[in-house]
Order: C-alpha cells, then sequence, then structure tokens
C-alpha cells in the first residue's frame, strides 16, 4: 500500500511538472488573420468614419521579446468616395458628379512595441495577458478601378490592445493610418488645379479598424535562456 502511493504522488508529481512546463513556453512568432473597415481620406472625404468598406488581412509576427516584435500584414479591402455634399470647391466638379470604388491592396511591415510585457505570466516573470501597443514601419500600397491604377508607398502608424485568450491565442483590435505618397488613390490629381511638392503635400490617406486572431508557435528553446527571465 506504501509503495502505490509513493507510486501515485510520483505519477502527479511528474504530470504537475509536465504541464507547468508546457505553460512555461515562449514562443517566437504568431500567424493568423483579421477582418475589420477601411475608410478612404482624401480630396472627397475628411473623415475617419465615413464611406467605411470591408477589409480582410493576413499577419505575420516575429517576436525578439515580450515587448518587441515585428509585423507583417497583408490585407484587402475596397476606397470608395463621391463628389456628393463636398463642403470644398472643385472646378472639374462644379458641373460634374465623380465617383470612385478601388480595389486596394497593402502590404505592410511595421515594428510593434508593448507597453507592458507580454505572456501568461508564466512563460515571462511579471508578463500580462492584455496589453496595449503602439507600432509603425512601412508598406506598399496598390489602388485599381475601372481603366486606372496606382502602386505607390505608404507610412503606417498605429496604436492598439492585444489579449491572451490561451497559450497559444492572442486576440487583438488595431487602428492604423496609412500616409500613402501619392494623390491618385481616389483617381484625382490636383483638384484644385494647382500644383504641389514634396512627399506628403495634399496626398491621399487611409485608415483601417481592424480584429485579429493569431496563432503562437516556433517554441523558445528552455536551455537556451534563463528560465527566471
Amino acid at each position: 500500500m506504501q509503495t502505490s502511493r509513493i507510486i501515485i504522488a510520483t505519477l502527479l508529481t511528474l504530470a504537475s511538472l509536465t504541464v507547468r512546463a508546457q505553460g512555461d513556453v515562449e514562443y517566437r512568432a504568431e500567424i493568423g488573420a483579421g477582418a475589420g473597415m477601411v475608410t478612404y481620406q482624401g480630396d472627397l472625404n475628411g473623415s475617419l468614419i465615413k464611406g467605411m468598406q470591408p477589409m480582410a488581412t493576413v499577419v505575420f509576427r516575429r517576436l525578439f521579446n515580450p515587448y518587441m516584435g515585428l509585423k507583417f500584414t497583408g490585407s484587402y479591402g475596397k476606397l470608395k468616395g463621391n463628389s456628393d455634399n463636398l463642403k470644398t470647391y472643385y472646378p472639374d466638379m462644379a458641373q460634374e458628379r465623380f465617383e470612385f470604388n478601388n480595389n486596394l491592396v497593402d502590404i505592410s511591415a511595421v515594428y510593434e512595441y508593448n507597453f507592458w510585457p507580454y505572456g501568461t505570466g508564466r512563460d515571462y516573470r511579471g508578463a500580462k495577458r492584455l496589453t496595449p501597443f503602439v507600432f509603425g514601419g512601412i508598406g506598399v500600397t496598390y489602388a485599381e478601378g475601372g481603366d486606372k491604377s496606382v502602386i505607390t508607398g505608404n507610412i503606417p502608424l498605429g496604436l492598439g490592445v492585444k489579449y491572451k485568450v490561451a497559450d497559444r491565442w492572442n486576440l487583438g483590435l488595431e487602428w492604423t493610418m496609412h500616409f500613402s505618397l501619392s494623390d491618385k488613390l481616389d483617381n484625382v490629381k490636383d483638384p484644385y488645379m494647382v500644383s504641389s511638392s514634396g512627399a506628403f503635400k495634399n496626398t491621399d490617406c487611409y485608415s483601417n479598424l481592424l480584429v485579429t486572431l493569431t496563432y503562437s508557435f516556433l517554441a523558445k528553446c528552455r536551455t537556451c535562456h534563463n528560465a527566471d527571465e
């Protein structure tokens, strides 16, 4: 009987250590997808919420530590707008209504910084399941509609919040403003008929609000770093 108790106690101890070891894993990458809304801001719209259109995205995140990482995204959405109810006078649109409906493809790479160390609290001492974060980087924009298309660079800047639902699952909410280098995302260039210069002078922008779900993988070797970190 005593031997049986010892065996059972040993098995329970090993089981608890195994569960803890699995929970202590720190992952180096995430992959997932998201969906939300995108809005065009330019000559025909200055609002962040007017004319919102659906957007979908795929996400890959390379984690350096619980504070920092690189995020790569590929997104597809729509940019729409028209000259209805314009408060600004444009000579070309004074007599004839103008509208556009363009497909949008965005590929971006951004550096992310978490305000608090992100994790379960077991994989990294002091880590939080919930943390706000900010990010910035570079991107490429492709917009196409009708017989017109444009490809240009953009500067994405944004903020968000992420929550670790489970050891491997992460839920995020983020807002991004993309400052493009082109004034042709809406098929309209210089509607004032006044030439301009400078990288961001009179250029179009678009912003998106997305909900993402990612899966953590590429476990970091526990023997390769201090377990107390």
